[in-house]
């Protein structure tokens, strides 16, 4: 095992040039990249419908084809999920990433083309590897295994000749690895893909314990819940009396600031390390680069071409949009992609801020409809979580979930407030206090939170709701949503999933 760390080392630290070309060269290789997205899919009937051929520039990008959400691009989806090719992208799509997201009650269906897979998501677990490799020289990463926790997957109705699947993207990226990467992972492909999350779980746990365990992959809720049943049913006292080995867990989909104290009680070895990604169903788009930062570098060269939205432009009917170039550090953004999954100016539904401009370096600041602005004071996830995190930190508490939305003036007699549903592995010293501490760390953090509160003109103290254990659970599981990709709405900006919630109290 030795030997095979060490070929994979040598050949993997190979792809940091190509790294640092883009680091160094970002508007070259971006300009290159839209060039040819254009120029494989002109034939398309997307791209006779905007004439791609008569595109040579950013330009005359920006002026033919319109920006889409996913309603607007749904009838081009839709056509290639009943078995209809080149309509977004040149090549043959049997597979579709199916997300529930946060945007949206209703389901998505993202086209997953071999270029996607192999140019961007497949692209990005490498990279991951080469800057985790470029940044730990010592790694005995390949001596052991990678746990990997995913979603499943089904035949795809739509298609009348069945020959077209879609599923979690988690699920779509290990159906389609390569067999040195399959080897390389545990549990079984079968046990990975099961689509009851209760009986995946118990059976992940059976199949791994007994593994040389040294990465973890996945999201961080799902992974504790993994974690916990390992304990059960091994009697040990921690993870590193398990999997000894385990040095590294890489992470996505929800910020891990809230996680990261129950995850070091849980895995107490002074190795362990922690690696953040930016992977969705629709491409792979940033990853953790820095040893002691939670910045992400933005990708450049997957197939990914980026434009953004300034968050002030928002709200406007015709919003200003800029590619990279243009961007500004510590502004919230809007993400617009297009890629070779045959997404066309694209609004993914997230929101982001530059950290960096040399190299490119961000931060994901929220989503475009999650957030609370009830009353002008537009908290968004990367407030509450920071300030949860503060608050959990102070009062010895590990977080499991949260969701919050506003009360309204009417419901709330002449003021409005916060409503937080809280739920924790490890409940506050005092309660009273969280709150209280909840609240002021909310206030440093937003200065137009604080200007709302101030002696309560506008908003009074956040009500917040102690969660039993397994509320969420339940509350997804009802939904027919547990597991997978399937996130909790952190923020609201009305009642829908917050009332649902309160139900299960």
């Amino acid at each position: 095992m030795e030997v095979i760390n060490s070929l994979m080392t040598w050949i993997l630290k190979h792809r940091i040039r190509q790294i640092e070309r883009f680091k160094n060269n970002p508007f070259e290789v971006q300009d290159e990249i839209l060039l040819k997205l254009i120029n494989t899919a002109k034939k398309t009937q997307f791209g006779k419908r905007h004439g791609f051929s008569h595109i040579s520039c950013y330009e005359d990008f920006a002026r033919q084809v319109p920006t889409h959400d996913y309603e607007a691009i749904k009838p081009f989806i839709e056509r290639t999920m009943k078995g209809e090719q080149n309509v977004l992208w040149p090549t043959e799509v049997t597979w579709f990433s199916k997300s529930s997201g946060t945007t949206s009650s209703r389901s998505k269906f993202i086209p997953v083309t071999e270029e996607s897979l192999e140019e961007c998501h497949y692209k990005g677990g490498k990279d991951m590897l080469s800057l985790y490799i470029n940044n730990y020289p010592d790694t005995k990463l390949f001596t052991g295994k990678s746990l990997s926790i995913g979603g499943s997957h089904q035949i795809n109705h739509l298609d009348a000749n069945k020959n077209s699947k879609y599923g979690d993207i988690s699920a779509v990226i290990m159906q389609n690895l390569p067999l040195w990467a399959q080897l390389a992972r545990t549990p079984s492909l079968e046990t990975a893909l099961m689509d009851e999350w209760e009986a995946k779980i118990q059976k992940m746990a059976e199949e791994t314990i007994r593994e040389n365990v040294t990465s973890l992959t996945g999201v961080p809720t799902w992974t504790l819940v993994l974690l916990q049943r390992v304990l059960e049913m091994t009697g040990k006292k921690n993870i590193s009396e398990v999997w000894p080995n385990l040095e590294v867990f890489f992470h996505g989909a929800v910020a891990f600031g809230p996680y990261r104290n129950i995850f070091k009680a849980l895995i107490p070895s002074a190795g362990m390390r922690y690696m953040e990604t930016y992977n969705a169903s629709e491409g792979f788009f940033g990853i953790q680069d820095q040893k002691n930062s939670d910045e992400l570098l933005l990708m450049l060269d997957y197939g990914v071409f980026y434009e953004f939205i300034p968050m002030d432009e928002w709200e406007k009917e015709t919003p200003h949009i800029i590619p990279l170039e243009a961007v500004e550090k510590d502004k919230n953004y809007a993400l617009l992609i297009s890629t070779n999954g045959g997404l066309w100016r694209y609004n993914i539904g997230d929101t982001v801020k530059f950290t960096s401009t040399h190299p490119y370096r961000i931060k994901i600041s929220g989503r475009t409809k999650h957030f609370i602005n009830a009353f002008g004071e537009e908290v968004i996830v990367e407030n509450a979580e920071r300030a949860i995190e503060l608050a959990c930190e102070a009062t010895g508490a590990s977080l499991t979930n949260f969701t919050a939305a506003p009360i309204y003036f009417e419901e709330h007699k002449n003021k409005g407030a916060h409503e937080w549903v809280i739920e924790f592995s490890k409940y506050p010293s005092d309660e009273a206090s969280f709150k209280d501490l909840l609240d002021r760390y909310l206030r440093e953090i937003n200065s137009d939170y604080d200007a709302k509160r101030y002696h309560d003109m506008v908003l009074q103290m956040p009500i917040v709701h102690f969660a039993p254990t397994g509320t969420f659970e339940n509350w997804l599981k009802s939904r027919g949503k547990l597991g997978g990709q399937n996130k909790v709405p952190r923020l609201s900006n009305n009642r829908d999933y917050i009332d649902e919630i309160l139900k299960w109290i």
